[in-house]
């Protein structure tokens, strides 16, 4: 209920957008068109690939390949977007699909001010990711898979 509240006071505060991802796809214009030196095109292709990634992300959750949904959503206009719900490509806002500006905003100014601080810090812990093993066969460690004493004892019945 808490979070009901505080979305709809940001959205009173400064509007919606379509959610989904679709806002954040549609910046991608603004970026594609400002004029920046060499040294800095690199910096907007990463923050460029960065925005796309929520939609990515709500794509492959719903099954679907992302950059497929990612180029039609880019083809399309205004709220045009994809609803994971209802598998379809539709307006968002009519569908009810949005997200309060400020959310988003936020969102967006947070990750640069992380990306920033990581950027300049000499020295940065995280967590080590986990390497997955196969699953592990039937039976003691070095015993073969499969039941032991379930075969191999001939003459028996």
């Amino acid at each position: 209920v808490e979070d009901a509240l505080n979305a709809t006071r940001a959205a009173v505060e400064e509007g919606i957008v379509p959610g989904g991802g679709v806002a954040l796809v549609r910046a991608l214009a603004a970026l594609e068109k400002i004029k920046i030196r060499a040294d800095q095109k690199l910096g907007v292709k990463v923050v460029m690939r960065a925005i796309e990634e929520p939609l990515r992300q709500i794509a492959n959750n719903a099954g679907v390949e992302g950059s497929v949904v990612i180029d039609k959503v880019k083809n399309g206009q205004g709220a045009f977007g994809y609803n994971a719900d209802t598998d379809n490509y539709e307006d968002l806002i009519k569908a009810g699909v949005m997200d309060p500006t400020k959310v988003v905003r936020y969102a967006l100014q947070n990750a640069g001010s992380v990306a920033g601080l990581m950027l300049t810090t000499e020295a940065m812990v995280a967590d080590k990711p986990e390497e997955k093993q196969d699953a592990m066969p039937g039976g003691a460690p070095g015993m073969g898979g499969g039941m032991g004493g379930m075969g191999g004892m001939g003459g028996m019945m």
